[in-house]
């Protein structure tokens, strides 16, 4: 007997909490029935699951893209407006027709790296702050942090929604007069966060990549290229997620 929302997530149906809300939502029949918004334990080898009338069935072999999100592009499966998603960047060939979904999210003026996968478990482990998974992030801001901006960064600043965790900040080099780059690590995964926590310091961010998710590294993957991740690449983000361990 399992959660419904981890089935859903072996499934590659969606993250754990997206899956909660497409429960919410009615979705999701168990049985034919309609099951509570919270939730409820399935057997994988008796129910039937459907969700909008399909049956689903936890992946055996699940897929990881990584992908480099340029600016503009916009990080969700669908979006209303017709923009162009990171879905589409990898196309049929990237997702081999199953249901992908993005780990994480970069804001449409963001670029750098995204994870895209099917694994719904690999995925909640990543985004839950409770993992500290890291966020690594090179940013060029505004004017030039000294030693007070820095150490504010480093022991966590006050935000509209509370205050921040501890941040790596350290000065990579002078962009030009005006401007220069940092590189900004952080644990939590909040809306628009590096942005926000340099703009408290008073320095507005120019531009953010990210290039760093736990172990995976963005190194020298092309704005609107993707790849799919080696073994030891899977295995690493296991290991960071604590997955090796159960």
């Amino acid at each position: 007997m399992e959660r419904l929302n981890r089935y859903l997530a072996r499934a590659g149906v969606a993250s754990r909490r997206l899956a909660d809300e497409l429960i919410a939502s009615g979705s999701v029949l168990v049985n034919g029935e309609r099951p509570p918004p919270s939730g409820l334990l399935v057997d994988a080898d008796h129910d039937v699951i459907t969700v909008d009338g399909k049956a689903v069935r936890p992946i055996v072999v699940h897929r990881y893209l990584a992908v480099h999100k340029p600016v503009s592009v916009i990080t969700t499966a669908n979006d209303e407006a017709d923009r162009t998603t990171v879905l589409d960047l990898v196309g049929d060939e990237g997702t081999l027709r199953r249901r992908l979904f993005p780990v994480g999210r970069l804001d449409a003026d963001s670029t750098g790296l995204l994870l895209l996968t099917d694994d719904g478990d690999l995925a909640f482990r990543l985004t839950h702050p409770r993992y500290k998974i890291t966020k690594e992030y090179l940013a060029v801001v505004a004017g030039t942090p000294n030693r007070e901006d820095l150490d504010r960064l480093r022991h966590g600043v006050q935000l509209e929604d509370g205050p921040t965790a501890p941040a790596e900040v350290e000065v990579l080099r002078q962009v030009d007069p005006n401007h220069v780059e940092l590189r900004v690590v952080i644990r939590e995964g909040r809306n628009r966060q590096v942005r926000r926590m340099l703009e408290a310091v008073g320095h507005r961010v120019e531009e953010l990549t990210r290039v760093g998710f736990g172990p995976l590294r963005l190194g020298r993957l092309k704005p609107g290229g993707w790849r799919v991740l080696v073994p030891a690449e899977v295995n690493a983000l296991r290991r960071a997620a604590g997955l090796d361990l159960e």
